[in-house]
């Protein structure tokens, strides 16, 4: 990357720029994922290395999102997180995919981004959500004396936005309250709203906001939600026009049967999830000889038909259908499965067949 790239790049911190001769920006969702026979700390090196990867094949960005409770999820915590990415990285656009604001005070949250966007001028976002990320006791603990919950979220947001911008009306009780550090050179991060529904959309779309929609666990909803948010969008200081990202899940190997193989893994996984058994990433193996029920194998088909897998092209030829017929400015894959080396394989592959290496 050029200093000209950089230098625009920070005069438009919201979209995204494609490299090499990729059709439109590519980025990355990743959860440092533990899977079985690996550690927190094996995992948390892994997102590390893959992120100096993803630099180096242009990507161009790298958000983190917060987990509770999850033994397969060692991103529990995106600012800490980020700060680790960003000091091991020099131009990757880093951020939260997302924060979930209802956990935490926003004072705390402009606090922390700030002092990121302070280390990291014009590579920090700012990804908030408002689900707990994780289960109903766990969310109890983490928002104990906050006394609020995502019904509260857009008074949330508004607290937080005045922190960031230091702009609270006149008489606010917060008014006389400074976020420190504040802005640079008059910049601060760009706050995104994530969402898997309507809720999060319609509220993008009257603030001027720019929309992540999390495809990739909620795929009947996408079209209906990105609409929503193109016909509420009103233009705002920050952007005036709609941009919408989507997550998707992508894995890419040799041929299409090792890519459905290690797939199931992360079907499986996400199986344990929805039935409040959570724990680390089984082996391609285990999950080849998981004893399914009929409920359970509809699940994982299901599942399956919203990862865009395959050999390289068909991954291209699948994300790009998924952005044509969503019309989203830009896509975000995340990939889970088993494995370290196959997990970063599958990202330089379709980094590689997208485009983004070429040129």
């Amino acid at each position: 990357m050029t200093g000209s790239d950089t230098a625009a790049e920070q005069q438009d911190p919201i979209r995204g720029r494609a490299r090499g001769i990729a059709p439109a920006p590519l980025s990355i969702l990743d959860l440092a994922t533990v899977g079985e026979g690996y550690t927190p700390t094996e995992a948390l090196r892994a997102t590390t290395e893959l992120a100096r990867r993803a630099e180096e094949w242009g990507y161009h960005r790298f958000w983190v999102a917060e987990h509770h409770g999850m033994p397969g999820v060692a991103s529990s915590s995106p600012p800490v997180l980020i700060a680790h990415l960003a000091a091991a990285t020099s131009t990757l656009r880093l951020g939260s995919g997302g924060v979930m604001l209802p956990n935490h005070a926003p004072l705390a949250v402009a606090e922390q981004f700030g002092l990121l966007n302070a280390l990291h001028p014009g590579r920090i976002d700012l990804g908030l959500g408002r689900a707990p990320g994780t289960d109903q006791a766990t969310a109890r603990a983490l928002r104990r004396g906050l006394g609020e919950g995502a019904d509260d979220f857009p008074q949330q947001l508004t607290e937080l936005t005045g922190f960031l911008d230091g702009d609270f009306p006149p008489g606010h009780p917060y008014g006389r309250i400074t976020a420190v550090p504040g802005p640079v050179d008059g910049q601060r991060p760009p706050v995104w709203l994530l969402g898997s529904s309507g809720f999060s959309a319609r509220l993008a779309g009257q603030l001027g906001l720019p929309f992540a929609f999390a495809h990739h666990f909620s795929a009947a909803n996408t079209v209906p939600a990105l609409e929503l948010y193109r016909t509420t969008f009103r233009p705002s200081a920050v952007l005036d026009e709609p941009y919408a990202v989507i997550g998707v899940s992508a894995v890419a190997a040799p041929d299409e049967r090792q890519a459905l193989r290690l797939a199931r893994s992360g079907g499986l996984s996400m199986l344990r999830l929805r039935r409040g058994r959570p724990g680390l990433i089984p082996t391609p193996e285990e999950a080849e000889s998981y004893p399914y029920t009929e409920v359970e194998r509809d699940f994982l088909d299901d599942w399956l038909r919203n990862v865009v897998l395959g050999e390289p092209a068909q991954v291209r030829d699948g994300l790009e259908e998924l952005r044509r017929r969503t019309g989203a400015q830009e896509l975000m894959v995340t990939s889970h499965v088993h494995g370290h080396e196959a997990r970063i394989a599958s990202y330089g592959l379709i980094a590689d067949a997208y485009g983004l290496t070429a040129g």
